[in-house]
C-alpha cells in the first residue's frame, strides 16, 4: 500500500535553515506531481511549493527565493530546502502526491490524493 512519510521538521531560530524529506513508499515512480503544503494555527492549508512530473516548479510568493523543492527519483524522495526561515513559516508541513504526471500549477490542492502525516516546523524570533 502506498504511503508518504515526512521527516526533518524541528524548532529553529529565525534566519536558520531546515530540510524536509518525504519518502514515497509503495509507489512505482516519482514521475508525478508532488508538493509541500503547510497549515499554520488557525489558517487554511496552503501550497508552499510544487513540482510536476516534468520537473517544473511552482512556489508561493511568501517563500520564493528562500525555499527550494526538489526530488531524487532514484530514492523516491521529495525534499524542501528552507532557508532564511521566518516566524511566519511556523506550521505543520505536509507532503502530497498526485496521480498526475502534469499539473498546470503543482501547488493547487485539488491535484492531490495522498498525504503524509505532517511534520512540525517552528521558527522563533
Amino acid at each position: 500500500q502506498a504511503q508518504v512519510v515526512e521527516s526533518g521538521g524541528g524548532s529553529v531560530a529565525a534566519g536558520n535553515s531546515l530540510t524536509l524529506s518525504c519518502v514515497l513508499h509503495g509507489y512505482t515512480s516519482s514521475s508525478r506531481c508532488m508538493a509541500w503544503f503547510r497549515q499554520g494555527p488557525g489558517k487554511e492549508r496552503e501550497g508552499v511549493a510544487g513540482i510536476s512530473g516534468d520537473g517544473r516548479t511552482s512556489y508561493a510568493d511568501s517563500v520564493e527565493g528562500r525555499f527550494t523543492i526538489s526530488k531524487d527519483s532514484a530514492k523516491n524522495t521529495l525534499y524542501l530546502q528552507m532557508n532564511s526561515l521566518k516566524p511566519e513559516d511556523t506550521a505543520v508541513y505536509y507532503c502530497s502526491v498526485s496521480r498526475n504526471y502534469y499539473c498546470a500549477d503543482a501547488r493547487r490542492i485539488f491535484w492531490y490524493n495522498d498525504w503524509g502525516q505532517g511534520t512540525q516546523v517552528t521558527v522563533s524570533s
